[in-house]
């Protein structure tokens, strides 16, 4: 009798019928497939909770540090992650999943913490500000708490936004970020909580929401259904952005180093937007024109960031090409509009109460 490769025949002294059915195939011998798994000593193996770690960046954190051998445990809501962007570990020994809120006090034992709960796209910490307030407050508390108890180091996800948009110049603006940063430092001196702090520039990837917001997904939705690419303005405002592998591997050589002082992760190559629009058309080989709109008052002219202290102490630069990251997020997004047509549920961020003002380029 032929099975599938995936299948496992249970030997004749398991069996008690001593042949092995397709039915006692399927359902005593199935085992469950998993990325490759580097195997660690005890010593270094690490128990690692990663607060939002099924949403967009922290799926693929998790990635990296199941496949790197480590015990990884998510904590997640699921108001922006998605339970299938971490299905694929499910059942592994080193893996847990958890549908917690971090607003509410968690006790478990780690040896470090990244710390990415927060809805991070405008029409998700939009819709409803107060909660991603306790969660940038209430939230970090709890975290804070979680890693003094055990001994834990933080990292805290920060956002470039902090810097306002000014090009390069740290000018510093009120946001949903600005409470989580603040509440961490004085944590820091007063509680003596070990802390690192990654300052995160725009990141595309697989598993980003295909409806949240940004530039990237904008167009390339736009392009994928034939719709015009808006662009708002002239389209001569700059964005720098960074494949989200590479955002990955800064977090983690952050997590690891001596650095408690904030850090830019992000790509310096800077594009226009028109640039970025010209190109995701070309990639998708789209017949959709774009079209030009009034320009956002708010909208920065500029956003660049300097990463010569992530080169310097961390030996860390981004290395995917521009190019091969659209490519791979263009495939990610035909995908998910190919299940979409399937008429199969495909979760999708709630629209933000917008104001008046007009959207502008993330």
């Amino acid at each position: 009798e032929r099975f599938p490769s995936w299948f496992v025949k249970v030997p004749a002294a398991m069996d008690t019928s001593a042949s092995c059915t397709f039915t006692s195939c399927l359902l005593i011998g199935l085992t469950q497939k998993y990325p490759p798994v580097k195997f660690l000593s005890e010593k270094d193996r690490k128990r690692i909770l990663i607060t939002g770690g099924a949403g967009f960046v922290g799926s693929h954190l998790t990635d990296k540090l199941m496949m790197d051998g480590h015990e990884v445990t998510v904590v997640d809501n699921f108001f922006t992650g998605r339970k299938r962007n971490v299905e694929h570990w499910i059942g592994h020994e080193n893996f847990e999943l958890i549908n917690h809120d971090v607003v509410e006090p968690l006790y478990i034992e780690v040896d470090q913490i990244y710390h990415l709960a927060s809805p991070a796209s405008p029409p998700n910490y939009m819709y409803n500000p107060i909660k991603t307030l306790k969660t940038n407050t209430i939230g970090t508390l709890n975290m804070l708490g979680l890693a003094k108890r055990v001994g834990a180091r933080l990292l805290l996800a920060s956002t470039s936004e902090v810097y306002g948009g000014k090009g390069r110049a740290p000018h510093p603006v009120l946001c949903e970020d600005s409470n989580k940063v603040n509440v961490t430092v004085r944590s820091v001196f007063q509680e003596g909580v070990e802390v690192r702090v990654a300052r995160i520039f725009n990141t595309f990837g697989s598993r980003m929401h295909m409806n949240d917001g940004r530039v990237v997904s904008n167009f390339i939705l736009q392009a994928l259904q034939g719709e015009p690419l808006t662009v708002y303005g002239t389209g001569s405002q700059t964005r720098a952005f960074q494949y989200v592998s590479d955002l990955v591997n800064g977090l983690v050589a952050l997590m690891n180093s001596n650095i408690s002082s904030p850090v830019n992760l992000g790509n310096p190559e800077e594009h226009t937007i028109l640039e970025f629009a010209q190109m995701i058309k070309s990639l998708v080989v789209s017949r959709s024109h774009i079209q030009f709109l009034p320009e956002a008052q708010d909208d920065p002219q500029r956003r660049r960031p300097d990463i010569r202290k992530a080169k310097m102490l961390l030996g860390w630069e981004p290395v995917v090409p521009l190019e091969e990251g659209l490519n791979k997020t263009i495939q990610y997004f035909s995908k998910e509009l190919e299940h979409q047509a399937n008429n199969q549920y495909i979760p999708k961020p709630k629209a933000a109460r917008m104001k008046k003002s007009r959207p502008r380029h993330n």
